[in-house]
């Protein structure tokens, strides 16, 4: 019996800290039944586009594009009047090139290149700035923005 009880507590000590940070930690993937709440769009549909915003103590919310992640972020009272701002923990998109998941808060983003998304024009994010420079060269990008710097006229830019 006290075998059993510390092999538990062995598998609790690894798992509870995993649990309580809950969205933050591994990939962010979503379900077949996973809609965006911009378009209405089947988010796994589209796995190379997916972007998710993690609210603390809840389930990632998935966006078949950053277009759409930004849609939602910058006007949560429409889409989540209860939410704020200050719940978001954390912010993720795929790198373009890789296809990794990378942090949305660091990512460089390309917008009004000749790439389209699933919900046509797009924002298109990578990891690191020379790769955001050269498809902004090679795709005829307009401009390269960081997370801050993405506002409502930004996204005029990509509809």
């Amino acid at each position: 019996m006290k075998l059993v009880c510390a092999s538990i507590l062995c598998v609790l000590s690894f798992w509870l800290p995993a649990l309580a940070n809950g969205a933050n930690d591994g990939p962010h993937i979503p379900g077949s039944r996973d809609k965006c709440p911009v378009c209405g769009m089947f988010v796994a549909k589209y796995p190379d586009w997916v972007a998710s915003i993690s609210i603390k103590n809840e389930r990632d919310i998935f966006f078949d594009g950053p277009k759409d992640m930004f849609t939602y972020y910058l006007n949560r009272q429409k889409y989540n009047p209860a939410g704020s701002k200050n719940s978001v923990s954390g912010v993720h998109v795929k790198d373009y090139y890789t296809l990794r998941q990378i942090d949305g808060f660091t990512a460089y983003y390309v917008v009004g290149s000749n790439v389209f998304g699933p919900m046509g024009k797009e924002l298109i994010p990578f990891k690191n700035v020379g790769d955001a420079k050269g498809f902004l060269r090679d795709h005829g990008g307009k401009m390269i923005l960081r997370f801050n710097q993405i506002t409502p006229d930004t996204l005029k830019m990509v509809q």
